[in-house]
This record gives C-alpha cells, structure tokens and sequence, in this order.
C-alpha cells in the first residue's frame, strides 16, 4: 500500500495516498478519533449499497483539515515548522491525494493544476482561516 503520514515532533502534519495505492474492500487511513476520516472506498463489481443517509450528530470540531485529491497537474505541498522552516516536501500527480491534518503547509504549482479540495466549513475567509509564519 502506498500510505504516507507525514509527522514531525510528534504532530501529524499530513496523510497522503499515492494513486497507485490499491485496496481490496474499503479502508480509513486516518485515526477513527479525527474530525476528518481520509481513506479509499473500494468494492467488488456487482456491490450495491443500500439507500441511506447519515445521523445528525452534533460533533464539536476544533481543528480544520483540508484535503484535496490532484485531477491534472502537478503541485508541491511543503511543511513548515512554528517559524516557517521547510521540513519537508511532496510532489502531488494526478490521482494523488493530500489530507492537511495538523502545522504549517505552503503549496507551489510545478504544472498547471486542478484539485477537487475538500475542507470542515463554513469558511470564515483567509483573515480569520489562516496563520501565516515566518518572513
């Protein structure tokens, strides 16, 4: 399998499945504790799934997680520590996806790129959603 989590000091900046990564039946890569669940759903031909709909659960999320899955391109996503340092670097094909859990992130467009992305909402603008670092 072709899983990747990303983690400095202890902190989980980052899961990445690459496109190659193949499962047999469904399966969640994140902990079942995250506010976000980052896995690969996968089924045998003829599997149908039963009509349904999902509780409503009241649940208190305290952090915000983006992930995004690459259809065309090529982006770089960097990780940054408390004062801005890159630590660490992904390049992102099509068909690879990126679950940003925790830290400081930057992403660099190598080719032009389009992503599905994926986050908690609602969306309090980049003022109040985002924490710059270093210079």
């Amino acid at each position: 399998m072709s899983y990747e989590k990303i983690i400095r000091d202890g902190v989980l900046y980052a899961e990445v499945i690459w496109a190659d990564t193949r499962v047999e039946k469904t399966k969640f890569f994140s902990e079942e504790t995250s506010s976000f669940q980052f896995g690969l759903l996968a089924h045998a031909a003829g599997f149908v799934e039963a009509p349904h709909y999902h509780h409503p659960v009241k649940r208190e999320i305290n952090d915000l997680q983006q992930m995004f899955v690459v259809q065309r391109g090529i982006v770089a996503v960097s990780f940054h520590d408390g004062e801005g340092k890159q630590f660490h670097e992904v390049v992102l094909k099509a068909g690879d996806a990126i679950n940003l859990v925790h830290g400081a992130h930057s992403v660099r467009v190598i080719e032009d790129m389009q992503c599905v992305s994926v986050k908690q909402g609602p969306f309090l603008g980049d003022q109040l959603d985002k924490i710059n670092v270093g210079p």
